[in-house]
């Protein structure tokens, strides 16, 4: 699994010139069932998103094509977890990449 942390960038004030794009994008990761959480940080510095079922590669290209990371409002961040111990309500996670 993965999280994907999105920073605001140097165009965080075009934000709103890629917000319809960037939810279209959001919309088809979940409807892929790559994304399965996605939400703001909550210091107001940008977003993350939970991902799995994607490797890594597929992953960052997935992420390039995201037009808050084209138009540079967001730098992203894909941090790789292989859990080790895991509550029993996430189990579905489990095997995922």
């Amino acid at each position: 699994m993965y999280f994907i942390l999105l920073t605001f960038a140097k165009n965080r004030d075009q934000l709103a010139a890629y917000l319809d794009g960037h939810k279209a994008w959001l919309q088809k990761g979940f409807e892929d069932g790559v994304f399965i959480m996605a939400g703001s940080i909550t210091d107001g510095e940008g977003g993350a998103i939970l991902a799995v079922g994607e490797d890594e590669t597929a992953l960052m290209e997935r992420v390039a094509e995201d037009p808050f990371v084209v138009g540079e409002v967001v730098e992203p961040e894909i941090i790789g977890v292989a859990p080790t111990m895991m509550d029993p309500r996430l189990d579905f996670l489990r095997g995922d990449a």
